[in-house]
């Protein structure tokens, strides 16, 4: 058995690379990736034989577009703070660093002159290793790995690689999804594929696996016997601002749902891997994912909430409705919420309901996973003054103020017996050196250095897409959406949802 090859130091420089972002005038690009890789660049971990050149069909020149990536970044990048790390903030110099190993290309995504071209710059860059971005809309991904493949531009050799990082929403159905996959890998290998989802970029999201196998006492804990139930939250303050297009025919399950929030269930609810190489790690999320119970057209209806905002004053500010906003129809269905309750069917979550809910134009933004565990027996306490005992919750909170924290029971100070709720944890502000990022750091610096970890692979899509397939259906077949305030915790029947199994969801405030 070959031994495995040992990760990186997250001290290394990333070997050298050509790096193809298509789409090079969209709003990833100057709000995530170039910022990252700026943030690499503070951070040591970018070599200077990394290239990266923008492609995409308008005229522009190198400088200009140089130029307009850095205003974009001296406008938006957070400004420094008194007593702040170092980093924060634009520097000059260190853009300066950066800013020559960016070029760009211009090219229909469609024409083969453009692959051509894309050959001459790989043979021009000084490296054989290429990486190819696709920050672009779903419809391009098959002809541009499709072109790639045609010139060549896919085939690897003993000292070089060439990788494909695909954005999501991958597909939008199974079968989509199926196709895709199917199309993709008939050209490239699994290997080669870099299906990106930027929660998992989060050092919150990478510290559940940390909390979970790296202390032994939650281990004992982590099951059927002891949990009561589990809610993921992805929770928003914006609404649908300039993406009325994408949202009209996607939604809030399309959007969140397959692969932001099923990826924090995976993590909560995965087995110990063998070991924490990529095929390892993935191979046991998709395990949970594939343990999803299916439901029928008619239970995934009774077991989910769909939601759309309307129109609210906050904080002396009028606030839209969903149907009001640009690029949206007057009596569109599409929800902007949505609530789901799922059952992972193995042996240790049997049993065990997991309540997942996201929206947009909600009271607070928040992303958390809040594990509540059974509660204690009251029979100690029945001769005393307490009426009931709350239950315990784990939060573990992705963003904003990333941290854990543990809330249990303990005595009020005074004579009598008077039990109150308190809570223990960390920020992880409070013990490390938080630097400005953007979330995709680790994952370009994984895709550089072969590190698959955090990517999802072609089977976790499809489970997946599987696993949201009766909500689809059932969304088709009933597509009434129940209204909410914009500014509130979303609509009544969510908590309704919850209300009849006896439970409540976890305050966001």
């Amino acid at each position: 058995m070959a031994a495995r090859k040992p990760k990186p130091s997250r001290t290394e420089k990333a070997p050298p690379v050509a790096l193809f972002l298509f789409g090079a005038h969209g709003d990833l690009v100057k709000r995530l990736l170039v910022p990252s890789l700026y943030n690499l660049t503070r951070d040591g971990l970018m070599g200077d034989a990394l290239r990266v050149i923008g492609v995409d069909h308008n005229t522009v020149s190198d400088e200009d577009y140089r130029n307009r990536l850095a205003d974009f970044m001296r406008e938006n990048r957070p400004k420094a703070k008194e007593g702040g790390p170092d980093g924060d903030g634009f520097d000059p110099q260190l853009w300066d660093r950066l800013a020559p190993r960016i070029s760009y290309l211009e090219g229909d995504f469609l024409d083969e002159e453009t692959y051509r071209q894309i050959a001459r710059r790989i043979e021009e860059s000084g490296t054989h290793n290429a990486i190819f971005y696709l920050a672009t809309a779903p419809r391009f991904f098959c002809d541009v790995v499709q072109r790639l493949a045609d010139a060549g531009l896919l085939k690897e050799g003993e000292d070089q690689f060439r990788r494909v990082i695909i954005e999501k929403p991958f597909g939008s159905d199974l079968q989509t999804a199926q196709d895709l996959n199917a199309r993709i890998l008939s050209v490239m290998d699994e290997k080669q594929i870099y299906r990106i989802d930027h929660y998992l970029g989060k050092e919150t999201v990478q510290n559940i696996l940390v909390s979970r196998f790296a202390n032994g006492l939650f281990e004992a804990f982590w099951n059927n016997h002891y949990v009561d139930h589990v809610q993921i939250t992805a929770a928003e303050t914006v609404g649908v601002e300039t993406r009325g297009n994408f949202y009209e025919i996607t939604g809030a399950l399309r959007d969140m749902v397959p692969n932001h929030l099923f990826q924090l269930l995976a993590m909560v609810a995965m087995e110990p891997p063998a070991a924490f190489d990529a095929d390892s790690v993935r191979s046991e999320k998709a395990k949970v994912v594939a343990a999803i119970r299916p439901q029928a057209p008619d239970e995934a209806l009774r077991n989910s909430v769909r939601g759309q905002y309307t129109a609210a004053d906050v904080d002396g500010k009028h606030l839209n409705g969903y149907r009001e906003e640009n690029r949206v129809a007057p009596d569109s269905t599409t929800e902007t919420y949505v609530a789901l309750k799922l059952w992972v069917d193995n042996w240790r979550w049997a049993g065990v309901p997991f309540y997942l809910r996201t929206g947009k134009r909600m009271s607070v933004r928040n992303t958390q996973i809040a594990i509540c565990f059974k509660p204690a027996p009251m029979s100690p306490f029945r001769d005393t003054q307490v009426d009931e005992l709350r239950p315990n919750y784990l939060i573990i909170q992705i963003q904003p103020d990333e941290g854990m924290w543990f809330d249990f029971q303990a005595k009020r100070p005074g004579t009598s017996l008077t039990i109150d709720n308190v809570e223990m944890g960390f920020a992880y502000a409070d013990f490390f050196t938080m630097r400005p990022s953007t979330g995709y750091e680790t994952l370009l610096y994984d895709c550089m250095t072969g590190d698959q970890t955090l990517f999802q692979r072609a089977d976790n899509i499809e489970n997946g897409w599987r696993a949201v397939h009766p909500f689809q259906e059932a969304f088709r077949d009933y597509p009434h959406v129940e209204p909410y305030a914009a500014g509130s915790d979303g609509p009544k029947a969510a908590d309704d949802l919850l209300a009849r199994d006896g439970r409540s969801w976890h305050s966001l405030k």
